[in-house]
This record gives structure tokens, sequence and C-alpha cells, in this order.
């Protein structure tokens, strides 16, 4: 492993294909943690938890290396929704979904232990769904896109018919807030590093 490599603590391949489009040389490393909720966390601190941790495990292996750690949901109303387990609750999910605005966090955690250095940030946007039909959320069910995404739909996929409107990042809403990223990066003196490699 080159001390030079950056890697990110996921196997999303929407997340790598993000960080590809940076153009940073990076290895996936996906980490073990388990995504539980705990009882009366707040969305917030449940992505900024999950984030630290997912970066931390990976971390604690490769010391000299900066880690990148991300965890996203979607939150409408009072519910945080996570990965659909099955059609059931994927059907549910877009029923919750169907002509209201939720907000997609997600937590980021970039960490290099050997020089004590980290920082945290969540990323926040608003998207817009409008009315579903029965016969669509069939559809969209069947194409199996919602089951390995936060709430259910793809926004880069086919769920991008569904929705109207968005108010802040788009990576932030398909997985990696790439700005935010970013501005983390050169914040903490790691940009150059891995922009003119």
């Amino acid at each position: 492993m080159n001390r030079n490599d950056l890697i990110l603590a996921s196997a999303s391949p929407r997340r790598k294909e993000l960080l590809q489009r940076l153009g940073l040389p990076f290895r996936s490393i996906p980490s073990r943690i388990q995504e539980d909720f705990r009882t009366g966390e707040s969305p917030g601190d449940h992505v900024l938890r999950l984030s630290e941790a997912k970066a931390r495990e990976i971390a604690q292996r490769f010391p000299g290396n900066w880690i990148i750690g991300a965890d996203t949901i979607v939150v409408v109303g009072e519910e945080i929704l996570g990965k659909p387990g099955g059609p059931d609750e994927a059907r549910r999910m877009l029923e919750t979904l169907a002509g209201r605005t939720h907000e997609v966090l997600t937590g980021l955690c970039v960490l290099r232990l050997d020089e004590g250095r980290g920082a945290q940030r969540i990323a926040r946007t608003r998207v817009h769904v409008r009315e579903l039909s029965r016969d669509e959320m069939k559809w969209y069910i069947r194409t199996g896109e919602p089951f390995d995404k936060a709430g259910g739909y793809a926004i880069q996929g086919y769920g991008g018919i569904f929705i109207s409107g968005i108010e802040g990042s788009y990576t932030n809403v398909v997985g990696l807030p790439t700005t935010e990223l970013v501005l983390m990066l050169r914040d903490l003196g790691a940009w150059d590093l891995f922009a003119h490699s």
C-alpha cells in the first residue's frame, strides 16, 4: 500500500465512481461496521458516528494513509429510512416519499491516524419527490434498483424520474458529497498531495 494512496472505506460503486471523477488516486477497502440505529440518536449524530467508525476501522489497519468514511441516510419527517430489506419495505418507503420533500444526510469523516489529523462534516440536501402511482412503484421495485439504496431510490438511476427538484448537493444524494470532501481534504492539507500525484 502506497502511503500516498487515499482509501475509501466503502464498497459502494456510486461512491467509487464519484471519487474517480475527481481524478484522485485511491483504493476501496470496505469497512465491516454494522450500520445500526441507536434509540434517541439524531439523524446527524447517526451519520457522524457511522462515518467515523467506518474510517477509524480502516485507519487502524493503515495509519499512514488518508481514509474517507461516509454514511448516507434519508430522513422524511421524523423517520430515518435506511436500505429496504425487500420489496414490501421498498414499497413502503416509496409511499412515504411520494409527494413529499425529504432530506438526504451524509456524514463524512477524513482521518490520518499517524499524524493525528482528521475532520468530520455533514452534508444536507433537500429532495422533492413528485406524486407516484402504484404502477410506477411496482415497476420501480421490479427493476431491483431500490434494494441497496438509502430511502429505496437512486437519483442517478431509474429513480431520477421521480425527483421534481433538489436543494443542495446532487452528489450528496448519490452518496458522496464531493464539494464537501474536497474542502475537507484542502483544509487538512491533503488535497495538494493527491491532486498533484
